[in-house]
C-alpha cells in the first residue's frame, strides 16, 4: 500500500478528484495525513459520486465488480498488484457504458521513467521508515497497527 499515496499526489496536481476506500473504515486521520483524497471509506461504501477510475491495490478479486459499479460510464477499473485472487462472475450491466478493466502488474521501465519525471511539477512526497532486518517483526506490527505513514524500507 505504500505506492498509493504516489498516483493520487499526481492526480491532485492535476485537480483530479479522487477517493480511497479500505478493507476497514479509515480514520479521518488517515484520509488526511496518507491519501489526501477528497473521500475516503470502506471497499463496501459508495463514493458520493460516480468514480472516473478506481485502483485496486489488494489482492482481492471480488473488489473489481465493487469497482466496476461505482465507476461512470467510460471509466477504467485498475489492477495494482503483482497477483489477485479470482474475479468472481459480474453482470455484463457492469461493464455497460464503455467501463474497462486493466492490470498495471507488469510496468516498464519507461513506465517508472515516464511517472518520475512528472515527480517534481505533481510535488509529489515520499515517507519511507527505515527498519534494520533485526526489526522485521517490529516494522510489521507497526504496518499492521497502522504506524506506518508511507513506505517501511528494511536495511540489509
Amino acid at each position: 500500500m505504500a505506492s498509493a499515496p504516489l498516483p493520487i499526489s499526481w492526480r491532485r496536481s492535476r485537480r483530479i478528484t479522487a477517493g480511497r476506500s479500505s478493507r476497514s473504515r479509515p480514520p479521518e486521520t488517515w484520509k488526511r495525513r496518507l491519501s489526501r483524497a477528497a473521500w475516503a471509506g470502506s471497499s463496501t461504501e459508495a463514493p458520493p459520486e460516480p468514480l472516473d477510475a478506481a485502483v485496486i491495490f489488494a489482492p482481492v478479486g471480488r473488489l473489481v465488480p465493487e469497482a466496476l459499479s461505482h465507476v461512470a460510464p467510460a471509466g477504467t477499473v485498475v489492477c495494482a498488484g503483482i497477483h489477485m485472487s479470482d474475479i468472481p462472475s459480474f453482470p455484463y450491466r457492469l461493464l455497460w457504458g464503455e467501463r474497462t478493466i486493466r492490470s498495471v502488474a507488469n510496468l516498464t521501465r519507461q513506465d517508472a521513467r515516464d511517472f518520475l519525471a512528472l515527480a517534481p511539477a505533481a510535488k509529489i512526497k515520499t515517507h519511507v521508515d527505515l527498519y534494520e532486518l533485526t526489526d522485521a517483526n517490529r516494522a510489521l506490527q507497526k504496518l499492521r497497527d497502522g504506524q506506518i505513514k508511507g513506505a517501511a524500507v528494511l536495511v540489509m
